[in-house]
């Protein structure tokens, strides 16, 4: 909602600022000590976030290892899952042929089957939980990054805003500087990697 509310004042400058220039609309000049009424031009950019993150190499690299960790998830899932069903099975099988020869034995197999069902659950739980914080450690890093470069870069350059392309509905093209954008943040990338 405070994205809609932002962009369509952001709209309503842009369309005075752009009447001003055509001549259109513009307020009257007072006389005496009041001064003139000036018009705001805006000198505004935007990015598209979805470009930076598909080219970014922090981006891909950080992508990589969230893909990585997530397998090893996956993988020890299965393969808990795997020798707790192999356990099971071994139960199910001895009870069959009558191989318990009393209901302790089958009472003690069944609790460290549980138990394997628990640590399990248990050893799954802490990994996922350690691989979410690596993502979410990973994904405050790469904005960190960005926003930083953003911030040297308008330095530079001297715009009023530097906006993300899913802020407003259009925005004219000659006003996209994603391209500059991943550029720099590939060389500064680049240099550290070097380092």
């Amino acid at each position: 909602m405070k994205k809609v509310a932002f962009s369509l004042v952001l709209m309503s400058a842009l369309v005075v600022g752009a009447c001003s220039e055509n001549g259109e609309n513009q307020p009257a000049k007072t006389s005496g000590s009041d001064t003139p009424a000036a018009s705001a031009s805006l000198n505004i950019r935007y990015i598209d976030a979805d470009s930076v993150s598909a080219h970014y190499n922090l981006a891909k690299d950080f992508k990589e290892i969230s893909i990585r960790s997530i397998s090893k998830l996956e993988n020890a899932t299965q393969s808990r899952q795997s020798e707790i069903n192999r356990f099971g099975a071994q139960i199910e099988d001895k009870m069959r042929s009558n191989g318990y020869l009393s209901e302790a034995s089958y009472n003690a197999d069944v609790a460290k089957l549980q138990k394997m069902q628990q640590d399990a659950q248990n050893y799954l739980m802490n990994l996922q939980r350690t691989t979410e914080q690596e993502m979410a450690e990973q994904q405050q890093q790469l904005n960190d990054s960005i926003e930083s470069f953003i911030k040297a870069y308008n330095a530079q350059k001297g715009y009023d805003a530097i906006l993300y392309k899913a802020a407003g509905v259009y925005f004219n093209p000659s006003l996209d500087i994603t391209a500059e954008i991943i550029e720099g943040l590939n060389a500064r990338y680049n240099k550290v990697n070097q380092k």
